[in-house]
């Protein structure tokens, strides 16, 4: 009897195999595709400090000085002479080389904020890392 059925769980196994490997071939066809060549990439962000994340441009990533600020809300220019709108709470995580928080946030200051992008091109920071400022190197 176990040698009959052999044969039948065999058979079983590669019909299963062949579907589900049929079925991933088909889900990977309706993926899109990024063009890597399309977004330039820099330290692994494009040139305006955002990230390729399905397909898409994600905001979820911006680094450079705050501009103006408020009780909620910090407005950072980007590397490339852009700005960015970035809402944050009592919650986010504020870090420097101590720990920091939200009255750590001043207009001068250089951060690297990252959260969630959203519809309207803001982000909600999850966290914001405060930057040393660059330092000039004295003429010679």
């Amino acid at each position: 009897m176990t040698k009959k059925l052999l044969p039948i769980f065999i058979i079983v196994l590669i019909i299963v195999a062949a579907g589900a490997f049929y079925g991933g071939v088909k889900y990977g066809q309706n993926k899109k595709t990024v063009n890597a060549d399309a977004f330039p990439m820099t330290g692994g962000l494009n040139g305006s400090g955002m990230r390729v994340q399905n397909g898409r441009m994600n905001a979820g990533f911006v680094s450079g000085e705050i501009i103006a600020k408020d009780d909620k809300i910090i407005t950072v220019k980007t590397q490339n002479g852009g700005s960015k709108i970035v809402f944050y709470s009592e919650s986010t995580e504020v870090g420097k080389f101590v720990s920091g928080a939200p009255s750590d946030l001043e207009i001068g200051k250089t951060v690297m904020v990252n959260g969630k992008s959203n519809s309207d091109g803001s982000i909600t920071a999850q966290s914001i890392q405060l930057r040393p400022q660059p330092t000039s190197s004295p003429a010679s």
